[in-house]
């Protein structure tokens, strides 16, 4: 169903996107930590809540998409305009309730979660986290319109928008951190403008009368029951996945908050450079699901796990040529940040023990559930990787940093872990084909 060009329209653009979100969250990091550790560990945490939220959110978005690739690849082009309009409804109404809540809740929130940090941690915090509270809805819009391009086979759109995005938050820092001296506010602000322009415009190239998917009337919005509850069966057990995994995460950044300052801007860089290196897993990702989806609107099985195994060894491919170059400059790329010797020393060795693990595990991790999730198979996904997170990533870091007293590399050991779990629950379920049975549309 998909030529070679095919799948090079679709992959390219979607690994540029990626390349550029990451850097826009590297960038943030990098330009706020000339602030100071206390600016750094502040952004960090408050990603943290922010990621739980933001995967929650799309994950909704995955479900309209799977239901609108599903459509598109039964060539029913009336129910794939239903299914995007829906899609829009059901995340305009959860972006704005939980903006709301975030605005009203927001200090009892991070104290609620991290506890007795610093002063200048919290107040940073605090600043962040309202600024981001805000930009809620328009992430909401913009992965909407965003996945809905994707599932037709055009990340081309998304990938602009993404770049423009990249532009106005790197410019906006410098203006704002460098020239103004507004430091986390500065770094907040750019970041909701470019998340504001990129909601609108994505927004306006979906109501364009070529796109098939576009909202013709407003009462097109209207909730319509029976097709709410097809995104939400599949949107559901993965924003439930999405939320306790991050549940789970900010669990052991709660744990490595205790570790002191130094640890938890370390543990900050770490992650912002680990970003870089899954690019290729993650762009693989989100072309399982109109690449796998489609395959299987149309019936096609055989080809729908043909495709996933030709995805996932570029994955793997991708995914071993960057954390070779990771292993290799570690220590190069942790001395950018300006962090403290100790917690540079302390970024290098995660990274190092990182790179090595990602190369066999991250893939078979997160990028081949996307595979099951497009077949509805979101309920095992949603079980393995709550039972796997809980167990491994959570139990196992504090067992690791409290009883052997590892430090931050006890976290991320019991993150490894986490992966070796997954990837076997997954290969075998792929493997045995039973994802492939559920009834979607």
């Amino acid at each position: 169903m998909f030529s070679g060009s095919a799948l090079r329209r679709l992959i390219f653009p979607m690994l540029l996107e990626q390349l550029l979100s990451v850097t826009m969250g590297m960038a943030d990091t990098l330009m706020v930590s000339g602030v100071g550790e206390a600016a750094v560990s502040s952004v960090s945490l408050v990603d943290s809540i922010n990621i739980l939220i933001i995967q929650i959110l799309s994950a909704l978005a995955t479900g309209g998409a799977v239901i609108g690739s599903q459509y598109i690849g039964r060539h029913d082009e009336e129910n794939a305009r239903r299914s995007a309009a829906q899609l829009y409804m059901v995340l305009a109404v959860s972006t704005i309730s939980v903006m709301l809540v975030t605005l009203v809740l927001c200090r009892p929130i991070l104290r609620l979660v991290f506890g007795q940090i610093d002063d200048d941690v919290m107040n940073f915090a605090q600043t962040y986290f309202i600024i981001s509270a805000i930009s809620y809805p328009f992430i909401g819009a913009y992965n909407a319109g965003a996945a809905l391009f994707r599932a037709q086979g055009n990340s081309r759109i998304s990938m602009l928008a993404s770049l423009v995005m990249n532009i106005i938050n790197i410019a906006g820092n410098a203006l704002l951190i460098y020239g103004f001296g507004l430091g986390v506010l500065g770094a907040a602000l750019a970041t909701l403008v470019g998340r504001i322009f990129a909601a609108c415009w994505v927004f306006w190239q979906q109501q364009q009368f070529e796109n098939p998917l576009r909202i013709e009337h407003l009462r097109d919005m209207r909730p319509d029951r029976s097709m709410i509850l097809r995104i939400l069966g599949i949107g559901i057990p993965s924003g439930l996945e999405n939320g306790m995994f991050q549940i789970g995460k900010l669990c052991v950044s709660s744990l490595t908050s205790t570790l002191g300052t130094s640890a938890i801007a370390a543990n900050a860089v770490a992650n912002s450079i680990s970003s870089l290196t899954n690019i290729p897993g993650n762009t693989m990702s989100l072309a399982m699901i109109p690449v796998v989806g489609q395959c299987l609107g149309a019936g096609e099985k055989k080809q729908a796990k043909r495709y996933t195994w030709l995805l996932l060894g570029i994955a793997l491919a991708g995914l071993a040529a960057t954390n070779i170059l990771l292993f290799i400059g570690a220590p190069l790329l942790c001395r950018i940040y300006n962090l403290t010797p100790e917690a540079t020393a302390m970024c290098e060795q995660v990274l190092h023990w990182f790179a090595m693990f990602s190369i066999f595990f991250w893939a078979c991790s997160f990028t081949l559930p996307n595979a099951l999730r497009s077949g509805g198979d979101t309920k095992y996904t949603m079980s393995v990787s709550i039972f796997s997170m809980w167990l491994f990533r959570v139990l196992l870091s504090y067992f690791f940093v409290l009883q052997m007293h590892m430090g931050l590399l006890g976290v991320w050991l019991g993150m490894f872990i986490d992966w070796i779990c997954r990837s076997i629950f997954f290969m075998v379920r792929f493997v045995r084909g039973k994802w492939m049975d559920h009834k979607v549309i």
